[in-house]
């Protein structure tokens, strides 16, 4: 692995071991090595340089959100008064624990944020006591998610 200024230039060896667990993380490291060929340590040094670089920020497991009883996932796209009312807005969007993403973001919004709700009233509920009650949000523009028909990380 060779680091440049901005990017990491990873070998085949690095982009193996990263497709296996991104596939699984939970994937033993002894059975990712004796696929890949490699003891156990290099695959654990391997791992240390990548986390180092930032290539590699956490591992961590992924909850169904309809189990849970969450079942309307919503886009809203945010027109802030202001371009630096953006900061107070992000921290108060923060606050609330159904935003799941906040996005800065060029054309007519200034902010476009994912949120998961348990049903369309939740979402309304949101939308009006919360987000829209926020400094210097003018108004939103809101798009409810139908079904998330692709969801998947970058391919190495």
């Amino acid at each position: 692995m060779k680091l440049n200024s901005l990017q990491v230039e990873m070998d085949g060896i690095d982009k193996e071991i990263l497709r296996y667990l991104m596939e699984d993380a939970r994937k033993p490291i002894l059975q990712i090595a004796s696929k890949i060929g490699i003891s156990g340590a290099a695959i654990h040094q391997r791992l240390r340089k990548l986390e180092q670089a930032g290539v590699i920020t956490g591992s961590r497991f992924t909850v169904s959100h309809k189990i849970l009883g969450y079942s309307t996932m919503a886009f809203v796209g945010i027109y802030l008064d202001k371009a630096s009312r953006n900061p107070e807005a992000v921290r108060e969007l923060k606050k609330i624990p159904e935003v799941l993403e906040c996005h800065y973001t060029t054309g007519n919004w200034s902010i476009l944020i994912k949120l998961i709700c348990h049903d369309n009233e939740h979402l309304m509920q949101l939308l009006n006591k919360k987000i829209q009650a926020i400094e210097g949000v003018s108004r939103t523009e809101t798009f409810i998610s139908l079904d998330q028909q692709i969801e998947r990380q970058i391919q190495l």
